[in-house]
């Protein structure tokens, strides 16, 4: 087996497992907007406002992190963290190509 990752960007139908390692798009970026005292998603044909849970979940899309992993951070944070609806936000960001994909 090929120990390099394989990084897959999606457009269509999106299909995110637990074992997947999302990370921000090189165009896109995480960051702190100061008129808006909120954390923005930064690409370069808008701004997106994020509330504090998108936000917390974007903190952890590093690469590093797996989603059952961010899932599990996110639990010591928040009481529930349903993993689907974790899974779906980020198989809308990568169909829009914030995110990418590494297999897990």
């Amino acid at each position: 087996m090929d120990p390099t990752p394989v990084t897959r960007t999606r457009t269509s139908t999106v299909e995110v497992s637990s074992s997947d390692r999302p990370r921000l798009a090189r165009h896109v970026r995480l960051d702190y907007s100061r008129t808006r005292q909120r954390r923005v998603l930064q690409h370069p044909e808008a701004v997106v406002v994020l509330n504090g849970t998108g936000a917390a979940i974007l903190e952890l899309c590093d690469g590093r992190h797996t989603v059952a992993e961010i899932v599990g951070e996110l639990g010591t944070h928040y009481e529930s963290v349903p993993e689907g609806e974790v899974r779906q936000f980020v198989a809308r960001l990568v169909a829009r190509r914030w995110l990418e994909l590494t297999d897990g």
